[in-house]
């Protein structure tokens, strides 16, 4: 096997350290390129033993200088995660996100360098809903759904041409973008930026449509990480999670050994290169049978609460068609229950605080949470 030389940014976290793992095991040299955030990290970051660290942040242009020297392939995972967080806290996801790929690829078009590969995270967030169909009118775009009607509780998208309540259908790489929130623009700078230098200077790149990511790794504390980790933080803690609009709002969960399966394949196939791909399972799951599902798990005999509330921006369904990337060779290994099983019993030695309440009360007073 050949092997290159790679940097990871993001690589101290939750899907950057399982992918620097398999990089390792596969005999690559591999570097990180980390800025230990305490909203991720905690307070006091332990990185892991042997790990080539470099604390250097994304949005430095000096730290990417010296991140990418002698380095040839580039996983840029980096970012600031979460939808209602990046609402508010507008300059931080744009500079961290928009400006910090700008600096990654500013340093690749002007200076000398052995990167001849970039595959970069980008979400499912971009697609904004997801695809539908009207029952009388066949396949429809959905804007997002208006707030009169979610005022009323009527949670599901209508079509635009008759009225009636649509019917979600597996979402394919050609659907229009229509990003709903500063992070989903985010990403799709990301993804865009990266396609479009790589393309100009002959780099291989990659843009892999990350859907709701889960699995051991997941940051407990933060309460911007993503459902599946908030839940558990609620039912460690002793308290039910708390479930918004009426809970079936349905989502594609893929476990992050899959995520790493899908990187892998992304270096591996040439025939990938300066194009995009949906990275999940194919399959729906609603919020409500995530919720039932921790709670069973840990036996705790805390249900859902169903609040009945909603966040502005939030979609309702939306699930990965991955015929494009399955071409390839990928293949979804890890069903939702054993996925979370598998979350549990990792999260069951690990330190988690509740931050619910503080990041839904932050929300409330800004007006992006009703109901």
């Amino acid at each position: 096997m050949v092997t290159s030389s790679m940097l990871v940014t993001g690589g101290a976290g939750f899907i950057g350290g399982h992918l620097v793992r398999e990089l390792l095991d596969r005999g690559h040299p591999v570097r990180v390129m980390d800025n230990l955030s305490p909203q991720v990290h905690g307070e006091d970051p332990e990185p892991s033993e042997g790990l080539n660290l470099i604390r250097g942040d994304v949005r430095d242009q000096e730290d990417w200088k010296l991140a990418l020297q002698d380095i040839e392939v580039v996983f840029h995972q980096a970012a600031a995660v979460g939808v209602g967080q990046s609402m508010y806290d507008v300059r931080r996801y744009v500079e961290v996100n928009s400006l910090g790929t700008a600096n990654l690829l500013q340093y690749l078009a002007n200076e000398d360098h052995d990167v001849r590969k970039l595959i970069v995270a980008s979400s499912m967030s971009i697609y904004g809903e997801g695809a539908y169909r009207c029952p009388d009118c066949g396949p429809v775009e959905s804007d997002l759904r208006s707030e009169e009607d979610l005022s009323r509780g009527l949670w599901e998208p209508r079509c635009p041409e008759c009225g009636a309540s649509l019917e979600s259908r597996p979402t394919g790489e050609s659907k229009p973008l229509h990003p709903t929130s500063i992070y989903a623009t985010t990403k799709r700078d990301q993804e865009e930026m990266c396609l479009q230098i790589g393309d100009a200077y002959g780099i291989g790149a990659v843009a892999l449509r990350y859907f709701n990511v889960y699995g051991p790794g997941q940051s407990l504390s933060n309460p911007y990480t993503g459902v599946c980790a908030i839940f558990l933080s609620r039912v460690k803690s002793g308290k039910p999670p708390i479930v918004y609009e009426d809970g079936m709002q349905t989502r594609d969960f893929v476990s992050v050994h899959d995520i790493v399966q899908a990187n892998v394949l992304a270096l591996e196939r040439k025939a990938m290169e300066g194009d995009f791909f949906n990275v999940g399972t194919g399959r729906p799951t609603s919020i409500l049978k995530v919720g039932e599902t921790i709670s069973g798990i840990y036996e705790s005999g805390l249900e859902p609460v169903v609040s009945g509330e909603y966040r502005a921006g939030d979609i309702r369904h939306c699930y990965a068609d991955i015929t494009k990337i399955s071409g390839y060779g990928y293949r979804p290994k890890i069903d939702f229950p054993e996925g979370m099983r598998e979350l549990a019993r990792w999260s069951r030695g690990q330190r988690s605080e509740d931050r619910f309440e503080e990041a839904s009360g932050e929300l409330e007073r800004r007006g992006l949470l009703s109901g």
